[in-house]
């Protein structure tokens, strides 16, 4: 932890874990993983989140910079959200390497 300041709440694991605090951070990014999708498409594929839960939630990843927004002029308007280099590190990372561990752990840790 060489590389955290001198309060351990100002570290960068704390900034990084805190991405997992929020509940819909992992299931969006994950989400988008595939390809961009339009915020109707989001929602649809994930399943069980309000309106107003997504928009908090991408609010969050845009501002964290792990998700864009793309807007293309169109008529109608088309806004599609897409994984920044950043979120794919992350969910081709971290969230992968998780995701490995609880096919093989999981039964255990529920049990």
């Amino acid at each position: 932890m060489a590389d955290c300041y001198e309060l351990v709440a100002d570290c960068r694991l704390r900034a990084a874990t805190d991405l997992f605090a929020h509940t819909w951070n992992p299931v969006v990014l994950a989400a988008l993983r595939e390809a961009p999708r339009r915020r109707v498409e989001l929602r649809a594929s994930i399943g069980g989140i309000s309106d107003k839960v997504l928009t908090e939630t991408l609010r969050r990843l845009l501002g964290r910079g792990l998700v864009e927004r793309r807007r293309f002029a169109e008529a109608p308007p088309r806004v599609e959200y897409a994984l920044t280099a950043l979120g794919k590190s992350l969910v081709d990372g971290p969230m992968r390497a998780l995701g490995d561990w609880v096919v093989e752990h999981g039964d255990d840790l529920i049990q």
